[in-house]
């Protein structure tokens, strides 16, 4: 079984190469008209896009080939303030030559919007606003001539309603997204409120790829042990044009706490590695030292002598 890693968004070890600068909305109104406000936007936006291009280079330097981009790349996107505003014009360059590097690299790249975007809400506006997030993510994909097609990693949202009111809300809701948008959508089980079943209950019936987080997984867990489900879980990717995927992440203190550590334990991650079976699985550490936790994490990996190293970021099970 190949493993590749990759990691979230902004670099540790790369100074300077922020690809979410922004504008706060008092900032903007603060300026002496929009076409001001919306010059200095794309200024950011632009530079938010090379930045992410300096990532990749990184990336390729220690052979990474998973990276999550980060939402934040144009600020003020869907806001009043910037109604009307063509910003996939504006970029349109930037965002060509991030896919020519893509594609040129073959790399997996992806997104996970914020936990705003939420398909379960009884809200239309709710609904109508994560749709609008979606198309935000879906238009920078096609601006870089990359498959949108299971590239946005959503949770299942809230359960004000009940957990199974919830869970049938997101299939209601998700009947009626275009299906440009609705392509695009992985689901990941939460921490809090749904655990792998509830996850694995929607991709079954929707046709969604599952993204087990296995850190979540040990804090809300199924009643099944998660390596008996790991064959539903693989299931759910048999239509995907895109290997399985993973995330990974380690708490920081005591083994029941949510917030992510700098670092990942590479026990419980080899744990898990050596009890499952694949083609390849690419797993995304979602650790604070970022590029840092991933070189380290190798470095555990060569200690072990229970996987084989193939690059500086991908091994052999």
């Amino acid at each position: 079984m190949i493993v590749r890693f990759g990691y979230v968004a902004m670099s540790e070890m790369l100074k300077n190469a922020s690809p979410s600068q922004t504008m706060t909305a008092k900032q903007f109104a603060t300026l002496s008209n929009q076409e001001a406000g919306l010059g200095r936007l794309e200024r950011i936006a632009k530079s938010n896009i090379e930045n992410t291009l300096r990532l990749l280079k990184h990336n390729k330097a220690h052979d990474i080939e998973f990276f999550r981009f980060s939402s934040k790349l144009v600020p003020l996107v869907n806001h009043p303030y910037t109604e009307g505003w063509k910003y996939e014009k504006a970029i349109a360059a930037e965002l060509k030559n991030l896919g020519d590097f893509v594609h040129a690299e073959q790399m997996r790249v992806d997104f996970h919007p914020d936990h705003f975007v939420v398909l379960n809400s009884q809200s239309k506006e709710i609904t109508q606003r994560s749709m609008q997030t979606l198309l935000y993510h879906y238009k920078l994909l096609k601006g870089m001539n990359i498959d949108p097609k299971h590239r946005c990693v959503l949770h299942i949202g809230g359960s004000k309603n009940g957990k199974m009111e919830g869970l049938e809300t997101f299939i209601e809701n998700f009947s009626i997204i275009p299906e440009s948008l609705s392509q695009m959508i992985l689901l990941e089980n939460d921490d809090t409120i749904y655990n792998i079943n509830d996850a694995l209950y929607l991709g079954e019936k929707l046709g969604i790829p599952v993204v087990l987080d296995l850190h979540h997984h040990d804090l809300n867990p199924s009643e099944e042990p998660i390596i008996e489900l790991w064959d539903r879980i693989k299931e759910t990717w048999a239509n995907s044009p895109l290997p399985i995927k993973i995330h990974m992440s380690s708490p920081k203190e005591g083994d029941m706490d949510k917030r992510h550590h700098d670092f990942i334990n590479h026990e419980r991650l080899l744990h898990f590695l050596e009890n499952i079976s694949a083609e390849q699985v690419d797993v995304m550490i979602e650790a604070k030292k970022k590029d840092q936790a991933l070189l380290k994490l190798m470095a555990k990996l060569k200690e072990s002598k229970r996987c084989e190293l193939l690059t500086e970021a991908s091994i052999r099970m």
